[in-house]
């Protein structure tokens, strides 16, 4: 639900959910069970206050979504007031729920039906443009918990293994060191005796 930026002495915390998402995926039901709906709504009053977007030392991206045709200048990201509603259509819509797409050049229709697809020239056109290096992003299913794409250009990360419990994949955090190289760190769900899931983190 929330992505975390680190530097030695900061923390950036970045959103990742709409309310809707937080109740269709089970959050407000976690809440509610465990705590109360008093405090699933403080979550959501945090969420709406977070940035949609972060830029890690002038040279990577990082959101939820993806790219947006109505983004000219990053100036954009930052002029968005928070807290927002998240709407259906625009600038903040597409950098929490767009997606990259290898079958395509341009932009392209969501199956989701929100937003849009992306190829790998409006990538490469984007980074060229910003003078960025590279796109981090969520929001899609990747087998191995994180996936290049657009000649290493982007890359897509997932955190969550076994994913709603109905997708057979792991998740990864990833790592950068001081000169921006990237690893990453694979999670594997495991179970414990009392039939609880947790996660296993391996290098």
């Amino acid at each position: 639900m929330v992505n975390f930026h680190l530097k030695p002495t900061t923390c950036f915390l970045e959103t990742m959910w709409t309310e809707e998402s937080k109740v269709i995926y089970g959050f407000y039901d976690e809440c509610k069970r465990r705590f109360s709906v008093r405090l699933w709504k403080v979550f959501t009053d945090c969420f709406n206050c977070l940035p949609v977007a972060a830029v890690i030392d002038e040279k990577i991206l990082c959101m939820h979504g993806g790219l947006s045709p109505d983004m000219g200048s990053l100036d954009q990201i930052r002029a968005i007031e928070r807290p927002v509603d998240v709407p259906d259509q625009g600038l903040l819509c597409d950098l929490l729920w767009a997606d990259p797409d290898r079958d395509i050049s341009g932009w392209g229709e969501n199956d989701r039906g929100v937003s849009y697809t992306f190829g790998s020239d409006k990538v490469a056109e984007f980074l060229k443009k910003h003078d960025l290096h590279l796109i981090c992003h969520a929001h899609q299913i990747v087998e191995d918990g994180y996936e290049f794409f657009a000649d290493r250009q982007i890359v897509t990360i997932i955190f969550a293994p076994n994913y709603c419990g109905e997708f057979n994949n792991v998740g990864a955090l990833m790592s950068l060191d001081a000169s921006l190289l990237c690893s990453f760190q694979i999670l594997t769900p495991s179970k414990a005796r009392d039939g609880t899931t947790g996660i296993i983190c391996s290098q």
